[in-house]
């Protein structure tokens, strides 16, 4: 591949005395900043997932921000990763599960939302070359779809993976061609393997213009492979027993509630191996942050250029008695790391505002100059957070939206529980089902921190969670709370589920006045 950077590297060249010539080709000092975004796959950040990151925390968070509060739209890969592109919700971007048929990489995807995504205005409008390597969504590369033949506008060099996440034995789509890769851990363990691609893309790129890169892991996604060196680590580490840990789920949806409590032992077994081995998997990770780091000091980039760390998604490992997956409601599944250093951000910070993933496309927007209101984009822009500006207005509240996926058939693992149910565990207990339907406000101000719920099922189940007095969700208040703040909150929500671009950053129920 570095034929391809060589390449453009040449073309470039022939350009230099142009651009030197012209505002565009101003020094690197003055041009505006770089952006790297690296985002992981499935990784929680409130069972410990950042825990293995030792690199990753010294060479990002502590030379930068560390956002507190920072969550998903939706729990799950396809959805989330379509809101970080689009700065959109759900229901304005319409990806609503894994699925071509909900919109996953879609035809309809293709042609409504990615002409506009935030690489594809960076490149066009604002003179950014742009590098994609890792996951892109679930289903790029269906033959339905284009293949891997498509590559979506806005990428200068484009390393897609062919589907979902895998470490060995994968496609992957280079500029629009396919390269197969085997399972030899030096040239083909896909973490490493987007490691050295973007070490090439550091190399040979273009210096006459600011670079944008995404690099998307498949850590820690299953099947968990970790590389040879690491899989023998945290051998005495098991999944954490927080208070919410093999309870069962009383007062909670009746998904929730058909898991078998207390879980087997063989389930258990399962889900602490699991959690050791997605730690394992990270480790890779956490070297590609080290080498990123390393390359871009190396080149003189490192100070003007902005890395942003987060993930798709959380995970749980035994919540309520479900043993693995996402998608769910609580803290667990929609709370992210949310890591950024560059230029202008003060080392070592906290931050607990109330931050989503469609706040990133604004905020790379905004670095790159780009005036937000000609975008749809329903997030805000991070930067005067970043900056550390004083009396910032932000939001209080954001929907968090799901569509549940299920069969017509049942499940061939349960075909006791009928039709409708999916990701079943051998025990029955089934992570998804067509009716786990649901939209939430959640709420963080300097008075509530609140968790509103609502089910589009025939009970209209709510569930309501006071997470200052309980933070790991056990108690469903939906029937003590005060009813005016029910119906405030029912209100909110409805607004926020009709909501587009800034009419999604009203102020929410418990803002001041």
């Amino acid at each position: 591949c570095a034929m391809s950077f060589a390449a453009a590297a040449a073309r470039s060249l022939a350009l230099a005395a142009l651009l030197v010539l012209s505002p565009a080709g101003a020094t690197r000092q003055t041009r505006r900043p770089n952006v790297v975004l690296i985002l992981t796959d499935d990784q929680d950040v409130c069972l410990g997932g950042m825990t293995p990151l030792k690199k990753t925390n010294a060479l990002i968070a502590q030379m930068g921000v560390t956002f507190l509060n920072a969550y998903v739209p939706s729990a799950l890969c396809c959805p989330s990763r379509a809101s970080i592109l689009t700065g959109k919700y759900p229901h304005n971007h319409h990806v609503v599960n894994n699925t071509l048929e909900g919109n996953c990489s879609s035809k309809l995807w293709q042609k409504i939302q990615e002409p506009y995504t935030f690489p594809a205005l960076l490149k066009a409008m604002c003179g950014y070359q742009t590098f994609f390597a890792g996951k892109y969504l679930n289903e790029y590369g269906a033959e339905d779809a284009g293949g891997v033949g498509h590559v979506p506008p806005g990428w200068s060099f484009w390393y897609a993976l062919e589907k979902n996440s895998k470490y060995y034995n994968y496609t992957l789509s280079v500029n629009g061609k396919a390269r197969k890769h085997g399972e030899n851990y030096s040239v083909d363990y896909l973490t490493d393997v987007l490691a050295n691609m973007s070490l090439d893309f550091l190399e040979y790129k273009s210096n006459f213009e600011p670079f944008f890169m995404m690099i998307s892991t498949p850590a820690p996604h299953s099947p968990w492979t970790a590389a040879p060196q690491y899989t023998n680590r945290f051998q005495n580490v098991s999944a954490p027993r927080n208070s919410n840990f093999n309870i069962h789920g009383k007062n909670k949806h009746w998904l929730i509630r058909k898991a078998k409590t207390p879980m087997t032992n063989s389930s258990i077994q399962f889900l602490d191996n699991a959690y050791r081995k997605r730690w394992q998997t990270l480790l890779s990770v956490d070297d590609l942050i080290e080498k990123l780091v390393k390359k871009l000091e190396l080149n003189g980039e490192l100070d003007n250029t902005y890395i942003f760390y987060t993930s798709d998604n959380g995970f749980h490992t035994g919540q309520f008695s479900l043993p693995i997956d996402k998608r769910q409601l609580y803290e667990f599944d929609i709370k992210v790391p949310l890591l950024v250093r560059g230029p202008g951000i003060k080392p070592n910070q906290t931050n607990r505002m109330l931050v989503a993933n469609i706040d990133l496309g604004p905020t790379i927007l905004d670095i790159a100059g780009y005036d937000l209101n000609k975008t749809q984009m329903d997030g805000m822009s991070l930067l005067p957070l970043l900056r550390g500006d004083k009396n910032v207005t932000w939001r209080s509240d954001f929907l968090v939206e799901y569509q549940g996926e299920g069969y017509n058939g049942s499940d061939p693992t349960c075909p006791g529980l009928g039709p409708g149910v999916t990701h079943c565990f051998p025990d029955c207990v089934c992570e998804d089902s067509y009716n786990n339907t649901y939209a939430c406000v959640r709420t963080l101000s300097t008075s509530w921190d609140l968790q509103y719920c609502e089910f589009d099922d025939r009970e209209v189940f709510v569930e309501v969670y006071n997470l200052t007095a309980d933070p790991h969700q056990i108690n469903n208040i939906a029937k003590t709370i005060d009813q005016e703040i029910l119906e405030k909150m029912n209100y909110r929500l409805m607004m926020l589920q009709s909501c587009s671009g800034a009419t999604c950053r009203t102020p929410g129920v418990f803002d001041p006045g």
